[in-house]
């Protein structure tokens, strides 16, 4: 019986879970129970938790963040939507990357090119575009941890 006190005494310091889905297009990136979520919205960040009201928000370029096994993890994530029901919370994202996963030195050089553009006045230069190119590479170096 002493073995099964630790066990119990994780779940509880853990809290209650809820199941987090993060979906693009091309991939399921993730499907875990987690204890807590932080997601950038167009409203600013919304945290959300187990047994959250059910809410739609959209998602924005950003670094979403969860919680699982007392440790915090991130996500770059690049627009999308966030439905939160029954428990479950699903993010219909453009794009996702798990931190594990970001080239940084790939990130690094698509913001060098972002400011560049964003520096350069001409007519031609799309700079709503260079902006969210500059938004999306500086979430992913966030959400790699640099």
């Amino acid at each position: 019986m002493a073995a099964a006190e630790p066990a119990q005494a994780v779940v509880e310091r853990a809290g209650p879970v809820f199941i987090l889905e993060i979906i693009t297009p091309e991939r399921r990136v993730l499907s875990e129970e987690v204890t807590s979520l932080v997601v950038p919205t167009a409203e600013g960040y919304v945290g959300v938790l187990a047994h959250h009201a059910p809410m739609v928000a959209a998602v924005s370029i950003g670094v979403l963040r969860y919680r699982r096994d007392d440790a915090w993890h991130a996500v770059a994530v690049s627009g999308g939507f966030m439905e939160v029901a029954d428990n479950r919370a699903v993010v219909l994202a453009r794009t996702a990357e798990l931190a594990g996963e970001i080239d940084v030195m790939r990130a690094e050089a698509a913001l060098q090119r972002a400011r560049e553009r964003l520096a350069d006045r001409s007519a031609g230069i799309d700079h709503t575009r260079a902006e969210n190119a500059m938004l999306r590479a500086l979430a992913r170096i966030r959400a790699a941890g640099h």
